[in-house]
């Protein structure tokens, strides 16, 4: 529990299910299941069982790692074992639909499916994934793990609490450079759908859904396969006059001996009552927590300036699988619910039209869609 001064609970740490060993069958192997998820579950005391990836060696290093008892050849022999009650997906989003469909399809005993962002490369399978789980009364999660970065959730009780007043505006700036995966070669939507979704997922989820969406982009020169967006800026405009912006520079200067390095995630929120700001830390090069602190003026001339042991890579990841687990066992919607996450898509989609057609979208234009 970290509290401010005055007493407040930032609620930092997820709230975690009552029953803990729910088995898990992991498909994938890769840096995100070997060095977050599996890192994560271990820590909460969850209870992965099986795993599976397209390297039968690399899957036995893992398993080895974290004492997984069960190794598959593939995911279509996984989703088969009887045990396994939760799936936890962790493979290109290109490929989950398909996986999804089949443990929909022949697989009663799983109750729970968690995947990665973005559900899918294009809205229209997105919907498929979410109606697949619904239509087969298999809750569905996703990895959107922004919401359970530590100085998110901290920023997000002092919102509930009212310490900033009115919203005014709110920005994300990120200057970083990501390892884009070799799939998202065969696509063009590059950096708002993979990264700049993590930012536009942390706005509706602390302000909620907006009523105008608007982007401009340039390419990133970094970036050698053909793409529309790399450098991007997107605002979200809201009823009430308020703006949340971010812009994600992937391009952040040479990345040579001959030039320093500057890499970082900022934010800042600002009211009519007080202002809050931080720093969102990468896994990489060290874990590292993100920094936190406001001031306002129902509590004057200060800064509270609280802190923790915890890093968003990859402590986060036990929240996004505590709220999976938590739904299915009280049989309600998760906190990122693959419904919800829908809206996140159509946002990311409004501004992807914003691009193309140089104007603002509303983003009921796009959630007519996904009814």
């Amino acid at each position: 529990m970290v509290k401010t001064d005055f007493g407040l609970d930032l609620r930092i740490e997820p709230e975690m299910p009552k029953k803990k060993d729910f088995k898990i069958g992991c498909i994938g192997a890769g840096f995100i299941m070997r060095d977050c998820h599996l890192v994560a579950y271990q820590n909460a005391g969850f209870n992965p069982q099986a795993i599976t990836s397209l390297n039968r060696e690399e899957s036995e290093t893992v398993a080895k790692m974290y004492n997984i008892p069960k190794i598959y050849d593939s995911w279509q022999e996984l989703i088969k074992d009887p045990e396994i009650e939760i799936l936890d997906i962790a493979i290109p989003p290109d490929k989950q639909l398909e996986v999804v469909k089949a443990a929909a399809k022949e697989n009663s005993h799983i109750k729970g499916i968690q995947v990665q962002k973005p559900i899918a490369m294009n809205l229209q399978e997105a919907v498929e994934v979410v109606k697949t789980c619904e239509e087969a009364g298999i809750t569905l999660g996703v990895n959107s793990n922004m919401r359970y970065d530590q100085s998110m959730r901290a920023l997000k009780s002092i919102l509930d609490e009212g310490l900033l007043g009115e919203r005014v505006i709110a920005s994300i700036d990120m200057r970083a450079i990501p390892h884009w995966q070799v799939f998202l070669q065969k696509y063009d939507r590059i950096e708002i759908l993979n990264m700049g979704i993590h930012h536009l997922d942390i706005f509706r989820h602390l302000f909620g859904d907006p009523e105008k969406v608007t982007a401009i982009t340039r390419k990133d020169p970094r970036t050698k396969f053909e793409h529309i967006d790399g450098v991007t800026q997107v605002t979200y405009q809201y009823a009430d006059d308020f703006i949340a912006t971010t812009l994600d520079d992937v391009w952040a200067g040479p990345r040579d001996e001959d030039c320093e390095q500057d890499y970082y995630i900022k934010w800042r929120v600002e009211g009519t009552e007080g202002i809050a700001q931080g720093t969102i830390s990468w896994f990489a090069p060290t874990p590292t927590p993100s920094t936190f602190e406001f001031t306002t003026k129902k509590y004057p001339n200060k800064w509270f300036r609280p802190s923790w042991d915890k890093n968003w890579f990859p402590d986060a990841f036990e929240g996004t699988m505590a709220q999976l687990l938590r739904a299915v066992e009280t049989g309600t919607e998760p906190e990122i619910s693959g419904r919800d996450n829908l809206k996140t898509l159509a946002s990311v989609e409004a501004a992807y039209r914003s691009i193309a057609e140089e104007r603002t979208i509303h983003l009921a234009e796009v959630l007519k869609e996904i009814d």
